[in-house]
């Protein structure tokens, strides 16, 4: 049994935000190990030799994806910008439809171009603009980003959006040098060169796009040096391959490919056999090989993006238990406070049958003999909280019984989060 009071909507309830701040970071080992990172390899070739099948992006889970505690937390692919350099020098022109062809050599280059272009619709509001590191200020070729990595972390670890000013991710710029053919760098973490990409700064330039807020992600080594993009409310980071890798730097490893050619196994061809070897202008090139083959444009080119995505993940970010990528989110609570207030004369009595004795009629808190001395008092345990309609809406209970009498004047707050 309840007692109420009719609460006062302009002195009782009150609206107000509050912030909450959570730090992640994702380890080396959950990005490059392949039992934590997850492909869906719906692209399939047909035709030629065996085919070859990769996914469009691969998730990064926090543990084995098999286990039914994994959660997921960002996706990571790469696209091309369709009016790039490197992907006017792989095209060989238009078909009567319309679409635009490519050199045999070359690989998913459709499917690269459309992800840069759905990430442009989503973020800058035009499939057919480009990105460019800075957002705003530069004319300069040099700081449009035309190879890109995407990396859309999840609504479980972005929440409301990512905190300004406190984004980093640790980088390979360089692969793992291939002295030794036997150990191509396509598939060798690397163990120097490393640099520390952050948005440091952004709090005192705020910029905002279609896409929300975005900030400038820069080398920490050198702040002027911009690298990326930070797109705080969809929780997406867009890097410039050119400018966080060593683009020119060899390349080496077998990839898969359209060929019936055998020498490497059924639909795979080698990147860059033969050049360390020779020196850069001679040496033994084996057939169907692009012997001196570079990150830029040859692996970007000719690799699928699963091919592309298992390097970055596995070879650029390490492979140890240290941080990689670190980040703190915002959660918006909106709160809605209501004091519930109890003059010294209210809610001192109980409607509870319990509160009175059914055989004496005597209420039971008061000793028998002591009615004139002893007054009534309750015990508040819980709070409810009623529409107009008279329905339960809210429940509040409180961490204690709380002692009410006729000498207490009593507010007790409930907060409601949402």
């Amino acid at each position: 049994m309840s007692t109420y009071k009719q609460l006062n909507a302009a002195a009782d309830i009150k609206s107000t935000r509050s912030y909450l701040n959570q730090l992640v970071d994702v380890i080396e080992s959950d990005i490059s190990g392949t039992v934590s990172r997850k492909k869906y390899q719906v692209f399939v070739t047909g035709g030629v030799g065996p085919g070859v099948t990769s996914s469009l992006f691969q998730t990064v889970f926090d543990q084995d994806y098999t286990l039914q505690t994994a959660n997921a937390v960002f996706d990571m692919t790469v696209g091309l910008y369709s009016g790039s350099a490197l992907c006017a020098s792989a095209s060989t022109g238009v078909d009567t439809a319309g679409k635009v062809l490519y050199i045999s050599q070359s690989l998913m280059m459709r499917e690269k171009v459309s992800n840069y272009r759905q990430f442009a619709q989503l973020l800058l509001g035009n499939s057919n603009s480009r990105f460019t590191a800075p957002f705003i200020g530069s004319s300069l070729a040099s700081d449009n980003i035309e190879e890109a990595m995407f990396i859309s972390f999840k609504r479980l670890f972005s929440r409301d959006k990512i905190k300004r000013d406190s984004f980093a991710m640790r980088f390979y710029q360089t692969a793992s040098h291939d002295i030794d053919t036997d150990k191509p760098n396509l598939t060798q973490t690397s163990e120097s060169g490393s640099a520390i990409y952050t948005d440091v700064g952004s709090s005192t330039n705020v910029l905002s796009s279609f896409g929300g807020e975005v900030g400038n992600i820069v080398d920490a080594s050198n702040t002027s040096r911009n690298v990326g993009l930070m797109f705080y409310q969809h929780g997406i980071s867009v890097f410039d391959l050119a400018k966080i890798l060593s683009g020119t730097q060899h390349a080496s490893g077998t990839i898969s490919a359209v060929t019936t050619e055998a020498l490497f196994g059924a639909g795979k061809v080698c990147l860059g056999t033969g050049y360390l070897g020779g020196g850069p202008t001679g040496g033994p090139i084996v057939p169907g090989t692009n012997a001196r083959a570079q990150f830029i444009p040859d692996l970007l080119t000719s690799a699928s993006i699963d091919d592309i995505v298992d390097h970055l993940a596995s070879c650029r970010m390490s492979s140890g238990s240290n941080t990689a990528i670190t980040f703190q989110n915002l959660t918006n609570i909106n709160s809605t406070l209501v004091f519930c207030r109890a003059t010294a004369d209210e809610f001192n009595y109980s409607s509870n049958p319990t509160y009175v004795n059914t055989t004496t009629n005597r209420i039971k808190v008061i000793e028998p003999g002591q009615e004139q001395t002893q007054k009534p008092f309750s015990y508040i345990t819980t709070i409810g909280l009623y529409d107009e309609n008279d329905n339960l809406v809210a429940v509040a209970k409180t961490s204690r019984p709380i002692e009410k009498n006729d000498e207490k004047d009593l507010t007790i707050r409930v907060r409601l989060d949402f």
